[in-house]
This record gives C-alpha cells, structure tokens and sequence, in this order.
C-alpha cells in the first residue's frame, strides 16, 4: 500500500513523539516514574521553593492535572510543601526524592545519547534547535 503520510512533517513529528516517549515511558517506569512526574521533580530540584503554579506554567499543565500529580508526588516521599506567604506553598524534594531524581536524570540523559545516536551523524546539530523552533 502507498502510504503518504511520510510526506507531511506534523505527521511524522508525531509519530516519532509516539515512539519515543512510550519508550522513555517503559525506562522511568521502571523508576515508578512518568515522564511528567520526572519533568516536575527535575524543574522542583532547579528551582527549590517554586509554586505549584509556576510549574504548571512552564509544564503547561493545567492547574486541574497539576493538583493530583503534585499530590501524588507528595503522597510517594518525593516532595514536600513549604509555607512561602500567606497563601503559597512552595516545593521541594525530599530525601528520596532527590535520589530518584538522580536516577531518573541518568535514564533520560542515557535515552537521549541512543536517541540522537539514531540520527544521521549530519543532522544531529541542527535537531533540536529544529524543534524548539516548532514550540518556542
């Protein structure tokens, strides 16, 4: 059968994306991660005392998917919440946390040297500023 889907970038954009993320997904499972649990905990451990709302913005999650990642975060010993004012928390890894970010940092970073490994040798610095342009 001819297939002309290949054809189309956004086509095949998303079918790499598929690809990829169900095996980033298998790999930090094995962390009992997903992969938007290990983004959170990466952004918390750089930015130590960021609101629940500041992430949600740079994840661009919204605040209804936000409240019951963070809560199981914090459910499984990953994060805590400190008091900033009045009214904001702010988050923090604990203990386990921090060491499972680690782990998770090794799998991605691990995934990601395979993964441009992939590519042609030729094309490999021009990927990603190829795709942030797409987003950024």
């Amino acid at each position: 059968m001819r297939d002309p889907l290949p054809d189309f970038p956004g086509y095949s954009l998303r079918r790499a994306a598929n690809a990829t993320s169900a095996e980033l997904s298998a790999r930090l499972g094995t962390l009992d991660l997903r992969q938007v649990d290990a983004s959170a905990m990466m952004l918390i451990e750089s930015n130590p005392g960021v609101t629940g709302s500041a992430l949600a913005r740079q994840l661009d999650i919204q605040r209804a998917n936000m409240v019951p990642l963070l809560k199981r975060l914090e459910d499984a010993g990953l994060i805590d919440r400190a008091p900033i004012d009045g009214k904001s928390q702010g988050l923090e890894l604990t203990t386990t946390g921090r060491e499972r970010v680690t782990a998770a940092r090794h799998t991605i970073e691990t995934f990601e040297h395979e993964l441009l490994a992939r590519v042609p040798e030729e094309h490999r610095a021009h990927l990603l500023p190829a795709l942030n342009a797409l987003w950024q």
